[in-house]
């Protein structure tokens, strides 16, 4: 990647045709049981989606919130109390590099991890000032590297920024809930959508779409979006948009 030219970020998502990316309000795609029925959409010999897009995009770093692996009541655990001091803990931690990143935003401290990488792609966190030290030091002592952005909340920009500057890939995936999705559209940090469309509809209030968040203020536009291509894939329609 040329210096100082961002990252192109492609959203990428797989769902129903009335835009659900899971089956309820407390269903994540990584519960087994929830993975099977949502599989219940997809046409006989469909191959996997989100990891299929990525595979074509030659991403070399994939985004998500920390929504898609704990439940949005959720609260931070209880931490216990670091072994270092708030200075270093409170400073960005790179500990090994990766061809790939698997980058989570979590400035709430909310995720117990225990998947932390494997040959090719290593786990980074998005943290901020307010995130518990106890956090810091739990990601510090699995050998997960972190960086600080923002004070109260992770700053989305400044986070694309230190990707940008210390990963330099050339394509992010990024691959959230619809909160975090939302988020980054209305940030104006998209460059593109690539979506897969199952033939089904998932419905239900409250159930998770490609996009949710906040309702936007009376003088925020829809973000308006220009198609690139679309094509039929074993039954399932993939589309992709440039964000205006």
């Amino acid at each position: 990647m040329a210096e100082g030219v961002r990252p192109r970020v492609v959203l990428t998502a797989t769902m129903s045709l009335d835009g659900r990316i899971t089956l309820g309000p407390h269903d994540r795609l990584l519960d087994p049981q929830v993975s099977a029925r949502w599989d219940a959409l997809k046409p006989p010999g469909f191959a996997e989606g989100p990891g299929r897009v990525h595979a074509w995009l030659g991403a070399q770093v994939t985004l998500q919130g920390s929504g898609s692996f704990v439940d949005v009541d959720a609260v931070a655990p209880d931490w216990p109390p670091p072994r270092l001091s708030a200075a270093v803990l409170r400073t960005d931690h790179l500990p090994r590099e990766a061809g790939h990143w698997f980058v989570v935003a979590d400035g709430r401290g909310r995720v117990d991890w225990s998947y932390t990488g494997d040959e090719t792609t290593r786990l980074h966190l998005l943290v901020c000032q307010a995130t518990p030290l106890g956090y810091l030091q739990r990601l510090r002592d699995l050998g997960v590297g972190y960086f600080i952005v923002g004070d109260q909340r992770v700053d989305l920009a400044e986070a694309l920024s230190r990707i940008a500057e210390r990963f330099r890939p050339e394509v992010i995936a990024l691959d959230g809930g619809g909160v975090f999705n939302a988020a980054m559209l209305r940030a104006g940090l998209v460059d593109e959508l690539d979506v897969l469309v199952l033939p089904g509809i998932v419905g239900g209030a409250g159930t998770p779409t490609l996009a949710d968040g906040p309702v936007p203020a009376a003088e925020d536009a829809p973000i308006r979006l220009e198609l690139l291509s679309s094509e039929s894939l074993d039954g399932v329609v993939r589309l992709r948009y440039r964000v205006r």
